[in-house]
């Protein structure tokens, strides 16, 4: 017992996080005494805190007859284990194998930890086909497969392993779907290698907390050289002395800043002191209302993604506090790399203002715009975003691909000698918008985040509703002059093929290019950005004007009921003088549903925004080195699903529901997916009453209303004489496909076969041939070569998979080629 008495005190009072409390029984020891396993994340706010907790559950741990060994795994708050096997980014242990069952917060978390998998076992992953929800379109599943699935290169071995993970109604991911086995042999896969994801960088020096497995409990905490780690709550201010001998400010937990810009600068100002660069690392958001809650600025050295990055863990974080001041709240100093303190004259000048764009801004000012590319400062007096690492690599990549694509187009504006924006697009991406070019979507989503990297692109929706990419771009700086070459540059890459529509933001300087280079063509506002308009704002209102707003918006049927709705809706809640609101009635034609469904848009729907067209292989922050492959690997991965779809509506056919003469038809001639859209109106027309209100002549209009629903009614004019047929819900002018309410009719008149001019060739399964003919004259012959190119192309590829199906399709194929060969060398 004396002995016991003069044991070393615990160390000085500091907030503990358990990760685990593992107790394992003494076989020797009553069952009534020993407790349960995998007590897991307790905080204590200090040592002598956890003691008093494991004594008050009777559990002495200094007790000679405790017979069970307490292995406790403590660490500092906000401190995390050097050598632990947890993956941080998908929560789950490396050596844990994927099975049935396992769960994901995301489907992020599920694709990086099948990498980790994959990595250990030693094969490479890749993002196989998504699935979504016929209810909303959102993503429901997604399948992640082995690097050699299918046979579309010649590496690809067919290989069958892959892991399916499922969307719950929990929001979790769960694997409901695997094949381990592979059909090639397996090796080590190289780390230089990494997964899509960019992995974080470890935090340096981590703080560890031992305990013995013997009788005694020993706590030990050490940081860095041996030095106790407080947990941040430093209250004084450290000052040092900078190469001029003033006294710098050191960054310290609690220090406040009037804004995200003023913590910036300041951190910018003693990183140049100290002898190292920034850069702006990862933010976080509200899962209330997606406003931006903390942000990191880190060193320029974190991470590993460049070589001359090494992992270094010193960062800063800042946190939005209530009263709207940002507060430092996590700090770390240490580098693991040597610092170059800079004289006054080596000294960049990084105090600039830097411009945040929070998701609520909805736009920037480029003038003054200063961005940080891969740690290097660069700024121009036009605000141009693109640094010159930019240049150098997309300029050689693209060099390559023209020696590959004769199709293959790029064009970079340059100004005095700086190069500005750049444009680029493929052979398929031009060819593709001679079939799909009538409805365009301009994505500038990297505007929603603080950026690093200005990409757009250019989506159009192919004949079997998928996104399919028409362009791509890198923008200088938001200004009308930068968008007017940017939408001539993708007119003359697209041989003059102008849009009906075009989504694109709302912003004066894209309107006015859209005015100046596609006259009458019809603008819509991204959802995205009116949404964040919304929450900016509209944040204060009540849930009750919400609902209002929402129906009035969405559910207003002529141009007399919005107003009225509209007018009493602001002069209820007191919003006559709301700025935001009168600006958006004035441009109501260009938002809201009503004033656009006589507009062919593709039947991208209005309330929703259209999912990226990278997805999760390209952000905003995506670095210089990773993002050739990510842009190669996402087109791939997209193309691939166009591809599986091709096939799919040329070997499958949907079952028939009706008896309807019109049903076969459409089934013969729309790809699947159009079909399932048709049918489901073909189905839902039966639940209408059509009764004829006026008729003279040729011409007669019905009134189509859904049995028991008197409010739910449409009128159908149809003319006699020419099949001439039109609805109020203006569903074929939207989307392309017959409404409910003119099938009713047709069904009314034993009208047996849609006319020809409501089958838009677009959504039939022969979408891409026949289309180069009709492109405009002006086109080159090289230009046209390379659309000849691609479309000969892409069928062949359908016929190569049709014909390695089996033998005798292979030897059918084979002669089917020869003969064809024949004659087309005849006709020379």
């Amino acid at each position: 017992m004396e002995k016991r008495q003069q044991r070393r005190p615990p160390p000085p009072p500091l907030p503990f996080e358990i990760h685990s409390l593992d107790l394992e029984p003494d076989p020797l020891v009553h069952t009534q005494h020993m407790h349960k396993k995998g007590k897991k994340d307790m905080v204590f706010d200090s040592i002598p805190s956890l003691f008093n907790n494991l004594k008050s559950s009777n559990s002495d741990p200094y007790s000679e007859e405790y017979g069970n060994a307490v292995i406790v795994r403590a660490y500092p708050l906000g401190m995390v284990r050097a050598n632990s096997n947890v993956n941080v980014e998908g929560g789950r242990e490396s050596g844990v194998e994927p099975h049935k069952g396992l769960e994901f917060d995301s489907a992020d978390d599920a694709r990086q930890f099948y990498n980790v998998y994959a990595t250990r076992v030693g094969f490479r992953t890749r993002t196989g086909q998504l699935y979504r929800s016929r209810t909303d379109g959102s993503v429901s599943s997604r399948r992640f497969v082995c690097s050699k699935e299918g046979f579309q290169l010649s590496s690809r071995t067919g290989c069958p392993a892959f892991i399916r993970v499922q969307r719950r109604d929990s929001g979790k991911w769960v694997i409901d779907q695997m094949h381990k086995d592979h059909n090639h042999q397996l090796g080590d896969v190289e780390e230089s290698h990494p997964p899509v994801l960019q992995q974080k960088a470890p935090m340096g020096r981590k703080s560890s907390v031992e305990v013995s497995s013997r009788k005694k409990l020993k706590l030990l905490a050490e940081v860095d050289d041996g030095q106790p780690c407080s947990s941040g709550s430093i209250s004084v201010k450290r000052v040092r002395t900078g190469a001029n001998g003033q006294p710098i400010a050191e960054p310290y937990a609690g220090l406040v800043f009037t804004s995200p810009d003023e913590a910036y600068n300041f951190y910018v100002r003693y990183a140049d002191e100290a002898g190292f660069k920034t850069r702006i690392g990862q933010l976080f958001r509200s899962k209330n209302d997606g406003s931006i809650t903390s942000r990191r600025f880190v060193c320029s050295k974190e991470g590993f993604q460049h070589p001359s990055r090494v992992g270094c863990g010193a960062f800063m974080r800042i946190k939005r506090q209530e009263s709207g001041t940002w507060m430092v709240d996590r700090l770390q100093k240490d580098h693991n790399h040597d610092l170059e303190p800079q004289t006054g004259t080596h000294k960049k000048s990084s105090t600039a203002p830097k411009k945040f764009i929070d998701e609520v801004n909805g736009g920037l000012d480029s003038l003054d715009l200063l961005e940080i590319n891969n740690g290097v400062h660069f700024s121009s007096s036009q605000g141009n975003n693109i640094g010159s690492e930019w240049y150098r690599l997309l300029l050689d990549y693209f060099q390559r691909r023209q020696a590959e694509d004769t199709g293959f187009f790029y064009s970079m504006e340059v100004d005095n000698g700086v190069c500005m924006s750049i444009f680029w697009a493929d052979g398929r991406s031009r060819f593709a918008c001679s079939q799909f070019g009538d409805v365009v979507v301009l994505d500038t989503s990297y505007r929603k985040t603080n950026y690093l990297v200005p990409f757009a692109t250019f989506v159009g929706v192919n004949h079997h509703k998928q996104p399919v990419l028409l362009g791509c771009a890198l923008i200088a700086n938001e200004s009308k002059e930068s968008f007017i070459w940017l939408f001539r540059t993708w007119l003359r890459a697209m041989s003059g093929c102008r849009p009906k529509s075009i989504i694109a933001d709302q912003d004066m300087a894209i309107q006015q290019a859209i005015g100046h280079v596609f006259p009458g063509t019809c603008h819509r506002f991204s959802m995205w950005q009116i949404r964040e308009k919304e929450r900016e704002n509209l944040r204060s209102v009540s849930t009750e004007f919400k609902y209002e707003y929402e129906k009035c918006i969405y559910e207003s049927q002529t141009n007399a009921e919005f107003n009225t709705m509209w007018n009493a809706l602001v002069n209820k809640y007191g919003l006559k003088e709301n700025a935001w609101l009168k600006e958006m009635y004035e441009k109501r034609e260009s938002w809201v549903p009503l004033y656009l469904r006589g507009t062919f848009f593709a039947g991208i729907p209005m309330n929703e925004s259209m999912e990226p067209f990278f997805g999760i292989f390209l952000n905003a922050e995506t670095p210089l080195g990773d993002f050739i492959a990510r842009y190669e690997q996402g087109l791939a991965q997209r193309r691939e699903e166009e591809r599986k779809e091709d096939f799919n509506s040329s070997n499958l056919q949907a079952f028939l529901q009706t008896k309807e003469p019109i049903e076969e038809q459409c089934r013969r001639l729309y790809t699947l997916n159009v079909f399932q859209i048709f049918q489901k109106e073909l189905l839902q027309c039966y639940n209408y009453l059509g009764i004829k209100s006026y008729e003279e002549g040729t011409i007669s209009r019905y009134s189509v209303r859904r049995c028991g629903n008197e409010l739910e009614k449409h009128m159908v004019t149809f003319s006699a004489s020419n099949l001439d047929v039109s609805c109020s819900c203006q569903m074929f002018e939207f989307e392309g496909v017959l409404c409910r309410h003119v099938l009713r009719v047709f069904i009314m008149l034993d009208i047996r076969e849609i006319p020809s001019c409501y089958l838009l060739h677009r959504w039939t399964r022969n979408a891409e041939h026949g289309i180069v003919c009709d492109v405009d004259s002006g086109v080159s012959f090289q230009e046209l070569k390379g659309l000849m190119v691609w479309s000969l192309r892409e069928t062949a590829c359908k016929y190569i998979e049709s014909g390695t199906t089996s033998l005798e399709k292979y030897r059918l194929a084979c002669e089917i080629m020869r003969e064809g060969t024949k004659k087309v060398c005849r006709h020379r």
